[in-house]
């Protein structure tokens, strides 16, 4: 009876020291949990477990990893607008959607016009005869934004992407991936256009017609985008920033020497070479871009001026324009999200990305104000999970990487002397990146490996990503219609392939 009091009292002690040392614990653990000031609690730094020393690092490694993307956009609307007025657009796009996820959202992740949507623009509506102006292309951007903010606020944009086909989803990214590294490799003079098709660059030394700066551009692209796959590898921070910087000092190295015998080309690279005041640039994006959403952008008699264009194919050209901008940011952002919040813990008991909602309400937003600024569809940047990984864990990381931002509007001089050569790395190394996808398609499944192949078949060879979803759609609804599956296409998957169709048989 003793034995047994005495082993009750002792466990009663144990259970006391027990809990005591709990409670001390929990002291222990909740003492730093103490928000230190009203910044800390907005945003819930120490909350999360982060510190402001954290998350400081993190919006820089964010920044570094991301703001090649002010260099490269610019790059990829060619001579329809002045690269300044475009950087300017495109920094106060990344500054307003990267703030939004700061504030709104508050998500350690940064947004800027994406690659994919500039693609489109550039190389499908201003670079395919349609007619189409700089101006004009801005309007179709301000349709995808309020197109995406009305499908957020009631919860559609989830239902939309779930009714895509899964095969065209998953392989919109790789055709996307493929599209933007022709675009680098055609920018470096690595490929060229002959009456005989796409070929590769010659470097024969002995035929005589290699131009020097021509064939030192295209090498150094080769240079550059080893470099940044070796940075990559070795998870240097801003790898693709440092490459690009290394491919341009190698660029003027070898212009430099190519003064020493006096090549016409390099000598002229130098002889115009000037840094402008950086409110020129301002001053381009005040006279060219800001604005022309409203005051040019309605204007389409370009368009209606081509001989079999009128006001119908106009109204399916730009459904099914906005429509293909839609479905390139839908899929970059929500597949972006939950890569970069996975590498950070940063999902939900479901698995999905915390406060998805106000994440792409925020890339919406930002989208509608890029237009009026003069930016492509603004996304969430994969480059993002840098700084996730970095320790990232709220909005202050975000607010940290849009401060960056906003210093980088006043560089737009040194962004400029920025060559092909090195952006057309970037690019290159950013189609690799999206190639990723690929192996999720069900290659063994011939009616999900068609549709798949025409996707991004027709993206590369048919250089239009809208092109490339339409028949990937349309493949893979008669494909479900032959095979017996016909009740597997949702309504909305019958409305997006009739428009694309209609844009096949009534425009150009």
């Amino acid at each position: 009876m003793e034995e047994e009091s005495k082993n009750a009292f002792e466990d009663t002690q144990e259970a006391e020291v027990t809990t005591d040392q709990v409670a001390m614990n929990g002291a222990v653990q909740q003492e730093p949990l103490k928000e230190k000031n009203k910044l800390d609690k907005f945003f819930g730094i120490t909350k999360s477990g982060s510190t402001f020393r954290t998350e400081i690092i993190a919006g820089l490694t964010t920044f570094m990893s991301m703001v090649y993307a002010l260099l490269v956009v610019p790059g990829m609307y060619g001579e329809s607008v002045t690269f300044g007025a475009v950087y300017i657009a495109t920094a106060l796009g990344a500054i307003v959607g990267t703030m939004l996820m700061a504030f709104l959202a508050k998500m350690p992740l940064a947004q800027a016009s994406g690659l994919g949507a500039t693609a489109y623009v550039s190389g499908t509506l201003l670079a395919s005869g349609m007619g189409l102006t700089y101006a004009n292309a801005m309007i179709f951007v301000l349709i995808d934004g309020v197109i995406f903010i009305l499908l957020t606020a009631t919860g559609l944009r989830k239902k939309i992407l779930k009714s895509i086909p899964e095969e065209v989803k998953i392989s919109i990214p790789v055709g996307i991936g493929l599209f933007i590294a022709f675009i680098g490799f055609s920018n470096a003079g690595l490929v060229k256009f002959s009456s005989s098709g796409v070929g590769f660059a010659s470097f024969n030394v002995l035929s005589g017609d290699l131009s020097y700066l021509g064939a030192t551009s295209a090498v150094i692209t080769l240079i550059g985008v080893i470099t940044i796959a070796i940075l990559c590898k070795k998870n240097v921070k801003g790898g693709i920033l440092w490459g690009m910087l290394g491919a341009t000092a190698l660029y003027y190295i070898f212009a430099g020497l190519g003064c020493a015998w006096k090549d016409e080309a390099c000598l002229a690279l130098f002889k115009n070479f000037s840094i402008e005041n950086p409110f020129s640039a301002f001053a381009s994006w005040g006279k060219e871009s800001v604005g022309q959403v409203f005051a040019n952008g309605f204007n389409f008699n370009e368009y209606l001026g081509i001989e079999g264009n009128n006001a119908g194919s106009l109204v399916v050209l730009i459904l099914t324009s906005a429509l293909s901008l839609c479905m390139i940011d839908m899929f970059d952002t929500i597949g972006t999200l939950y890569g970069a919040c996975s590498k950070g813990g940063l999902l939900d008991n479901e698995g999905n990305p915390l406060r998805m909602n106000q994440c792409m309400l925020s890339d919406a937003i930002a989208t509608c104000v890029g237009s009026v600024c003069g930016a492509t569809t603004v996304t969430t940047y994969v480059e993002a999970s840098s700084g996730v990984a970095a320790g990232g864990k709220t909005g202050f990381t975000a607010f940290v990487t849009g401060l960056c931002f906003l210093v980088a509007t006043f560089l737009s001089p040194i962004a400029q002397i920025i060559p092909s050569s090195a952006t057309s790395s970037a690019l290159i190394w950013v189609g690799v990146l999206m190639m990723s996808s690929v192996k999720n398609i069900e290659w063994s499944n011939p009616a999900s490996a068609l549709p798949a192949f025409l996707t991004i078949a027709v993206m590369a060879f048919g250089y239009s990503i809208s092109f490339g979803i339409g028949i990937g759609l349309i493949s893979c609804v008669i494909i479900k219609i032959f095979t017996g599956k016909i009740k597997e296409i949702s309504i909305v998957t019958w409305v997006i392939t009739i428009l694309f169709l209609l844009m096949f048989l009534l425009t150009n």
